[in-house]
């Protein structure tokens, strides 16, 4: 988490050897670890200097995701654009066609094919590898951004809405507009020790996309907070499952839900839906245990569950814009009629950072010692960064 960290975490060394990462994604993703303990691990071991380029790391995933929760409609958008590229595949045999060879590892591009099946594989790339990978997608294949997106999202075990559709943006010169990321033969070889041979054939200077700007910039939603001596139940979704570092809330039963389905309209990977179902066991068992695990249900098994148990309120962790968000405004109006509450418990670490992702991620970058000293706590009770600071 420090300075060899700084200084190798650029390298795809290739599926056999991490040792310069830290895979944590699929974890953090998920909240089975949460942003403040894996910021805490850092801070406790190296000066804040040292462990900079980690932390910044850990909070572009809060930039991310507040930037989202500030333009929703980019979600929407890019759902809506997905099911039209996809029906525009299904009557095009050429666009089918290469669609398949990239996403099965044809393509004669020997890193992308690559790339695709370690994808496939172990359901994880490196970041700097998903950077090619969207870039010559985009570029050098000329397919669809979005179906590119999809195929992350069906196969990567740390799949997020926001860091998912935001980064293939910022590839392809949507996300900060006008600016792309070009993929370079020379710079894949360096930086993957040149484990590919020649690559050749790759999109030398392409242009930017353009067509899909981004919405201006709305306020952060309400939600709804719990009433004291409700009785309610709690739902844990693949969102956030670090259900024992949320402010403390009594609970007559807790049930969980996954929505692994939902990423997307094609068919997401078995290791997928078996990651989300081990996270939410784990989380239901640090959380007391669950009554009832739902897979893909309808708001009416919910709505029973919780007359079941005699409850007013349905509690969960926030609700970030993405697929499970979607589900629960679908649900929202049966859970009204059936006079149940749906209330939400909101982060400190996300009402912190995401008011300052406005624009690109530097407004965020350069609040983050400010950020962390309000948050953490660390020896002798003292803000966790400041702590760092004085060793």
């Amino acid at each position: 988490m420090g300075r060899a960290y700084a200084d190798g975490r650029n390298h795809d060394l290739g599926p056999r050897d991490r040792s310069n990462i830290s895979c944590l994604s699929p974890y953090v993703r998920r909240r089975l670890v949460t942003e403040e303990e894996v910021v805490a691990a850092a801070l406790g071991a190296h000066s804040p200097s040292a462990a900079e380029k980690f932390v910044q790391e850990v909070v572009w995933r809060a930039y991310f995701k507040g930037w989202l929760e500030q333009r929703p409609s980019v979600w929407t958008g890019y759902r809506t654009g997905l099911a039209q590229d996809l029906a525009q595949a299904r009557g095009n045999a050429g666009l089918r066609r290469a669609l398949a060879q990239a996403e099965e590892g044809g393509t004669g591009i020997g890193c992308f094919d690559a790339w695709s099946a370690e994808l496939r594989a172990t359901g994880y790339l490196h970041n700097h590898a998903r950077m090619w990978f969207a870039s010559i997608w985009i570029f050098t294949l000329k397919l669809p951004w979005r179906l590119g997106a999809d195929f992350f999202l069906r196969h990567l075990l740390d799949g997020d809405p926001a860091s998912n559709t935001l980064s293939w943006r910022w590839v392809a010169g949507l996300h900060t507009p006008g600016k792309n990321y070009v993929a370079r033969s020379s710079n894949i070889a360096k930086h993957t020790e040149g484990r590919f041979g020649g690559i050749h054939g790759l999109a030398q200077d392409p242009p930017p996309l353009s067509g899909d700007d981004n919405p201006p910039r709305g306020a952060l939603r309400d939600f709804a907070t719990p009433k004291p001596g409700a009785v309610r139940v709690r739902l844990l979704t693949e969102e956030d499952g670090h259900v024992e570092s949320l402010p403390p809330l009594a609970t007559a039963a807790t049930a969980t839900l996954r929505l692994t389905d939902r990423r997307s309209p094609r068919d997401v990977a078995r290791m997928v839906a078996d990651a989300d179902a081990a996270g939410l066991a784990d989380a239901a068992m640090r959380a007391g245990g669950a009554a009832a695990a739902f897979e893909m249900p309808g708001p009416d098994q919910v709505i029973a569950f919780a007359k079941h148990h005699g409850a007013t309120e349905i509690v969960t962790a926030y609700l970030p814009v993405g697929w499970v968000r979607d589900w629960f405004d679908q649900a929202r109006p049966a859970f009204e009629a059936a006079n149940l509450r749906l209330v939400e418990q909101r982060r400190d670490w996300d009402a912190a950072f995401w008011p300052h992702a406005t624009a690109g991620f530097f407004k965020v970058k350069e609040r983050i010692p400010a950020v962390l000293r309000s948050l953490g706590r660390g020896p002798g009770d003292l803000p966790l960064f400041a702590a760092a600071e004085k060793r």
